[in-house]
């Protein structure tokens, strides 16, 4: 850290703020509090399932539609921060909601719950185009790589401080119900994001920006329509969206059904939490040398070494008996988890135009939002066919062979940036 500018400390600190979040609201503590507070209010399992996964996805998908046009009109001077810091002002305050938000009250807190997704999304479109603002091309691979590293350490301290009172709580230690120890988390979450959020907000500012010109709203719409009309001419970058779109859903889906997995292979909740724990850990480290490795031979052949590692994920999967297995499995994700999606951020910041990052960013976050579709069906649909969830997993190579021999057709992104025409 003491060799990073401040601007490169600060946008790094943010992966540090956020993902405190990602692990106590999208992934550990919220979906349980949720599905108890529903299941106190008298919905049947399934119905609670089914609202939850309408909200993520109308958030998702809602976010994921705005993402490319925002990003457009946020290329304008003095955009950019304006959009990160209300996005960022949406997801913290809804997230506090959450703390203070009746337990019985399940439809207020889904819908608080869908703000933050939206604040939370929203954010981190501007937060990744601001790579191309704090550091030079030559670092970007170090400094994204950082970040997700920090990401990673940053969110097993509240996690740590969440899961302790729920624990506490729960074997009557602290004399406060279980519900109550939950929002003491979210209100952890919110606190934790917040303050360490401060250092991007003071520091960090838009560098590369097009003046603004009389209706910038208008403008962007314009923008975007020029965009889409000279995709050609951004041919090389698309063919790498392509290929992240596929590797990504791998990735992602390895990702959001692990504990599932874990599930059916008769590992109880506590060995999952502590499963994961240890996954964060872990990966902090192997995203660091993912970025040093990056530089040394150069970003596209890191990425290929991550797909490879996630190809032999799924071949080990489909052997995968017992609970020393699992850990093997989550280990190896472990090693290629952070460098694989750190490294995609920084080679697709170098293959975009700054002037035009945020636009290109909106397709970026398009492109990993729909990745989260493809892939838990296709593992659903093999599990269902075979009755293996072993094979379910196995299915996803494919994704990945496929994202792998598209990327070998992108060349390096020093090439493209100095090839491509810009519209303006």
């Amino acid at each position: 850290m003491s060799r990073m500018t401040k601007q490169e400390k600060s946008w790094v600190f943010y992966d540090w703020a956020n993902s405190a979040y990602s692990i106590l609201i999208t992934t550990a503590v919220f979906p349980l509090y949720f599905k108890a507070a529903a299941t106190e209010a008298g919905l049947a399992g399934s119905t609670s399932t089914a609202y939850w996964g309408y909200a993520n996805s109308f958030a998702t998908l809602l976010i994921s539609i705005c993402a490319p046009v925002l990003g457009s009109i946020a290329d304008f001077r003095g955009f950019k921060k304006r959009f990160f810091t209300f996005f960022f002002a949406l997801g913290i305050i809804f997230t506090f909601l959450l703390a203070v938000v009746p337990s019985n009250q399940w439809l207020v807190l889904l819908i608080c719950y869908m703000l933050t997704v939206i604040g939370f999304g929203g954010t981190n479109i501007f937060y990744d185009a601001f790579l191309v603002d704090v550091t030079t091309e030559e670092r970007m691979n170090k400094i994204s790589s950082r970040g997700f590293a920090m990401g990673y350490i940053g969110s097993t301290i509240p996690f740590i401080m969440g899961i302790a009172l729920i624990i506490l709580a729960q074997q009557s230690i602290l004399p406060i119900s279980v519900s109550v120890a939950s929002q003491a988390a979210f209100a952890i979450t919110a606190l934790w994001w917040g303050l360490f959020t401060i250092p991007m907000l003071k520091n960090v500012n838009q560098v590369y920006y097009k003046e603004r010109v009389p209706n910038p709203i208008a403008n962007g719409f314009k923008q975007l329509f020029e965009t889409f009309r000279k995709i050609r001419t951004y041919r090389p970058l698309f063919i790498f969206l392509i290929a992240y779109f596929f590797y990504i859903d791998g990735v992602n889906t390895i990702i959001t059904m692990s504990t599932a997995y874990g599930s059916d292979l008769g590992i109880d909740s506590t060995n999952l939490l502590i499963i994961l724990f240890a996954t964060q850990v872990v990966a902090a480290p192997f995203a660091i040398l993912y970025g040093k490795l990056a530089d040394k031979f150069k970003g596209k052949t890191m990425l290929l070494v991550g797909i490879s590692v996630y190809i032999i994920i799924c071949i080990y999967a489909y052997f995968l008996k017992t609970v020393l297995d699992f850990w093997i499995l989550a280990m190896l994700v472990a090693t290629s988890q952070g460098g694989i999606q750190a490294l995609s951020r920084s080679y697709f910041a170098k293959l975009v135009p700054k002037e035009n990052a945020n636009e290109f960013f909106g397709f970026y976050s398009i492109f990993y939002k729909f990745a989260a579709i493809l892939g838990p069906f296709l593992v659903g649909l093999t599990a269902q066919m075979t009755g293996n969830t072993n094979s379910g997993v196995f299915s996803l190579v494919v994704l990945f062979v496929i994202g792998g021999a598209i990327l070998l057709r992108v060349p390096e992104g020093n090439k493209i940036s100095q090839s491509s025409s810009i519209p303006q």
